[in-house]
């Protein structure tokens, strides 16, 4: 196969950081790089298999789609970071044990789901890989976020009121 063609897209997925360049050859491969066939990058993550309604990754409809095992094989440092991250944002004392195994598939789906939500950016944008950082879904959409733990308090047998801290 002549990667000619596809050498830019291919050098930019190989940016994020566990797909090498054998992972994002298989992967332009697979979905090629004209991301208007998806409206959205769940509809690449539905197509790809990797939908997170379930536990289990599906089998694709048609045909094998390499690009979920490319994706799967990327995952060990994508997990470390994963793990590192989530350990930085949960923990005011000392770092617990994760809660699954790296290797579970449901989080190797996870993290193959949101790398591939960043090749569909990168492809469709023409952007080149930005680590958000660990704050960002944090930082994203508060007012829904307050709801949704107020919810979960509520949901727990707790009454609750916010107010805003005062400026």
């Amino acid at each position: 196969m002549n990667v000619e063609p596809f050498r830019v897209a291919i050098e930019m997925l190989s940016a994020i950081p566990g797909v090498g360049d054998l992972s994002a050859t298989v992967i332009v491969s697979e979905i090629g790089i004209d991301m208007s066939r998806f409206e959205t990058a769940a509809h690449l993550i539905s197509w790809a298999g990797l939908c997170r309604r379930t536990t289990k990754a599906r089998k694709a409809p048609l045909q094998p789609h390499e690009e979920r095992r490319a994706l799967a094989q990327v995952d060990t440092d994508s997990m470390r970071m994963v793990r590192q991250s989530n350990q930085r944002q949960l923990s005011t004392g000392p770092v617990p044990a994760p809660a699954f195994s790296p290797r579970s598939e449901e989080a190797v789906c996870a993290v193959a789901a949101s790398i591939l939500t960043a090749i569909y950016h990168m492809l469709k944008n023409g952007t080149l890989y930005q680590d958000l950082g660990t704050s960002y879904f944090d930082n994203r959409a508060k007012d829904k976020q307050a709801l949704r733990l107020i919810d979960r308090l509520k949901n727990l047998g707790f009454e609750v009121q916010i107010k805003p801290l005062a400026a």
